[in-house]
């Protein structure tokens, strides 16, 4: 998908000298990185490898007063680091403080170790790495409990420690919700096929015709193009992956010109998680949850549609729940467009 965005963009700069995109990068962020400047006596502001799972992983804690909530993000992707959005997050930074986490395979933790030092690349590994996480970042900022939020696929991840591990997390909020069901519900796989057919994409239809509804049978490949074909074809994911992702991963002080590439390749290593995820099932695993339960939805959102995951959402039992559509947004609604009272067109 994020591939799919930089050649339509590139073609739009073209024209434009290389030493002036350089230049405009440089100046924006030079600005970016003096926003993101966290100088009070009770702020942090840290970014360091710590040992997780047996391999040094990123993390960054960040926020302007240590006595404030803890909110822990697992990004999604897989592959998907959140830390190019520190700029469109700034502002939380007066409310909370934040954790983001480059999972094993991901930006600066693939980077530190490389490909082939990534360790066992699995669904349940992933969850093993985010309990140790969640214990290590309650033991650095001396916490009892944090607050759990989990993005796109990686609020799968988060569910799940939030699930079994209640005396680690304060509450769990879930955005662009995804949710497992075993495979029944093939109603994504055709409403992709019919968006592909729309669009005249030939190559891709047959491409996701020849994979069949059957996830259980894909290939990391095959999961990693049709998670490509579904974003594509998603109008209001586009914009927000244009509008948002891309041009705070351009304009990202945290992110070098070699670190961008990173970001792509990160995709490529982590769609090795992808082929495990084909049998989970949360309502097997189960929907009570000892914790409040918290999801924000894009209303318009293809790729995770609230629709699944408000049906997960009524069978959750918790002390509190609440679900909230964001209307006018498609994935990534928090960051595009978290005050949007706008209707899907």
């Amino acid at each position: 998908m994020l591939a799919a965005v930089i050649t339509a963009a590139a073609g739009a700069a073209a024209t434009a000298p290389v030493a002036g995109l350089l230049t405009q990068r440089a100046i924006v962020r030079s600005g970016n990185g003096r926003r993101l400047r966290i100088t009070g006596s009770q702020g942090i502001d840290e970014q360091d490898f710590v040992r997780i799972g047996g391999l040094e992983q990123w993390l960054s804690l960040r926020g302007e007063d240590r006595a404030n909530p803890v909110v822990v993000e697992l990004h999604g992707g897989p592959g998907s680091s959140n830390s190019i959005l520190a700029g469109v997050s700034r502002a939380w930074e007066r409310h909370i403080t934040l954790v983001r986490w480059d999972m094993r395979g991901t930006g600066k933790t693939l980077r530190r170790s490389g490909a082939n030092g990534q360790g066992e690349m699995s669904f349940e590994q992933l969850v093993q790495d985010a309990v140790e996480v969640v214990k290590h970042v309650r033991e650095r900022l001396g916490v009892q409990r944090v607050v759990l939020l989990g993005c796109s696929f990686g609020s799968a991840i988060a569910m799940r420690v939030a699930r079994s591990h209640p005396e680690l997390v304060s509450a769990y909020i879930g955005t662009d919700q995804k949710i497992f069901d075993g495979g029944r519900d093939t109603s994504d796989y055709y409403a992709v096929l019919d968006r592909l057919e729309q669009a005249g994409k030939k190559k891709e239809l047959a491409a996701v015709r020849e994979m069949g509804p059957n996830q259980r049978a894909w290939s990391a490949e095959q999961f990693s193009h049709f998670s490509r074909f579904a974003s594509a074809t998603d109008p209001h994911t586009f914009v927000a992956m244009k509008s948002v992702v891309m041009k705070s991963l351009w304009y990202s002080p945290l992110h070098s010109l070699r670190e961008i590439i990173t970001f792509f390749k990160s995709f490529m290593v982590s769609a090795a998680v992808l082929p495990g995820t084909a049998c989970l099932d949360d309502w097997a695993d189960g929907s009570r949850f000892d914790v409040p339960f918290f999801v924000v939805q894009g209303a318009c959102d293809l790729v995770n549609t609230p629709a699944r995951a408000r049906a997960f959402f009524d069978d959750v039992q918790a002390p509190v729940k609440e679900f909230t559509l964001v209307e006018g947004a498609g994935h990534f609604a928090i960051y595009k467009r978290p005050d949007s009272s706008s209707t899907c067109s």
